[in-house]
């Protein structure tokens, strides 16, 4: 049996510490498995008295990542510390400039340095894993860096923060509101305290910039994402939905057009029947478009310690079973140096159209305009209809519901302003995406 691959681990939380327990509970497995012993060698973490359930003693301890990452006599440096910047940064730099391979679950390193480091990587002939840092347990990343080899992508979309998905589904589910769906998914772990980072989609992004390099080809654009959260959805946005058909889920969603890449993230409306209608919870999926396969919708749990823990070692067990001298899988698909200059395309038409929802003073002729307004702009409307769970009192503010056949989201927003300025609306106006998947 060849020698053991040396692991040190930064960061010893819910997933390192569940990291370490699978390595030292199925070692005998994984050693067979992978043709050598796999030994946590070194760690680095915060507070050494805390239990983490796993047998710490004879393993070196550093008090800096990087550290660890810079000296420590390792194989693999595993980081679990988060962050795009400071310790998780340097360390993954450090780690990789003298030739120890690296696994990471930090979606926000790399949409915001992933193109830096795996030029180092590649220049130094190590392995730059990130499973983990996608959709959890899901096994995307390896998917389309090696199973999905030769398919040209046309677009990809998913669920891929757990914390807006079940959000949302209680919502659907139990009638309660936003907030009321939020304040227990904190109680439950699911939000953090600060819950901004999921709920207002920079989560998405993070993993969405990183998939659309892969799939296209180009230099990551973490910033170039059309992003809006799910804050401002109610229960009526809900209920509205259900009614005609859709469900409301947050969406990454990116694609080639002829313009450039587009890359958005929002709520957005899809049918009740559709397979990504029925992903409820804090479970993630994420569907690859391409012209080979078709379409192909991969779930499973995206976040926790156990799902993401796998992830990160199945990366750990790539290395392991990796040839010495070998040539290593391009660390975003192609290797750093051909990856094309990011071009970003205007927002386009969206096959389903547009949710939009208005609450209007009771006025006559309110129909006629609004209507008026968006034949405008070159909007063509599936359906306007005046929606009341009951009848309203006299002259109460009425909700109108609006669909339109695909078109352009400028238009949208110009019909939308002009409907302001008409001195009707009542409150903020409504604007909701619907996609319809291809095979449902």
């Amino acid at each position: 049996m060849a020698d053991a691959l040396r692991i040190g681990i930064a960061g010893l939380g819910t997933v390192g510490a569940a990291l370490v327990r699978i390595l030292q509970q199925r070692s005998n497995e994984l050693a067979v498995s992978c043709g050598r012993p796999l030994v946590v060698t070194a760690v680095s973490a915060r507070d050494r008295t805390r239990d983490r359930g796993a047998d710490l003693s004879g393993i070196t301890w550093y008090d800096d990542p990087l550290e660890l990452a810079a000296s420590a006599d390792i194989d693999v440096f595993v980081e679990l510390v988060g962050g795009a910047n400071g310790a998780a940064h340097d360390s993954v730099r450090a780690a990789l400039a003298r030739g120890v391979h690296v696994v990471t679950a930090n979606k926000a390193l790399l949409a915001y340095h992933g193109v830096d480091l795996a030029r180092i990587a590649e220049a130094n002939s190590v392995i730059l894993n990130y499973e983990a840092a996608v959709a959890g347990g899901i096994p995307v990343i390896k998917a389309m860096r090696e199973s999905l080899t030769g398919n040209s992508f046309s677009r990809i979309y998913g669920i891929m923060n757990g914390t807006c998905n079940y959000i949302l589904t209680r919502m659907e589910k139990e009638g309660l509101s936003f907030a009321d769906c939020l304040a227990e998914a904190q109680r439950l772990g699911y939000a953090e305290a600060d819950p901004a980072f999921d709920i207002d989609g920079n989560d998405t992004a993070h993993k969405l910039a990183i998939l659309t390099t892969l799939a296209f080809g180009s230099e990551i654009a973490a910033d170039e994402i059309y992003l809006e959260g799910i804050s401002n959805i109610s229960i009526d946005d809900i209920h509205a939905a259900a009614d005609l058909g859709y469900r409301i889920k947050l969406l990454g969603v990116a694609q080639r057009t002829e313009t450039g890449i587009e890359q958005r993230v929002h709520p957005t409306m899809v049918p009740l029947d559709s397979v990504i209608a029925q992903v409820d919870g804090v479970t993630n999926a994420v569907a690859l478009e391409s012209d080979i396969l078709g379409e192909l919708l991969m779930v499973g749990p995206g976040a926790g310690g156990n799902a993401t823990a796998s992830a990160v070692l199945g990366d750990i067990t790539d290395i392991a079973k990796s040839r010495p001298g070998a040539q290593q899988v391009p660390v975003l698909g192609r290797p750093a140096h051909l990856l094309e200059p990011y071009r970003q395309a205007a927002m386009r038409s969206h096959e389903g159209g547009y949710f939009i929802r208005l609450r209007v003073a009771d006025r006559i002729g309110v129909f006629a305009s609004i209507a008026g307004r968006m034949a405008e702009n070159g909007i063509s409307l599936e359906s306007i209809v005046q929606h009341a769970k009951r009848q309203p009192e006299a002259g109460a503010p009425q909700t109108i519901i609006l669909v339109t056949h695909a078109t352009m989201e400028g238009a949208v927003r110009q019909a939308v302003s002009a409907i302001r300025e008409e001195g009707y609306l009542v409150g903020e106006p409504q604007v909701i995406r619907i996609e319809r998947p291809k095979n449902g």
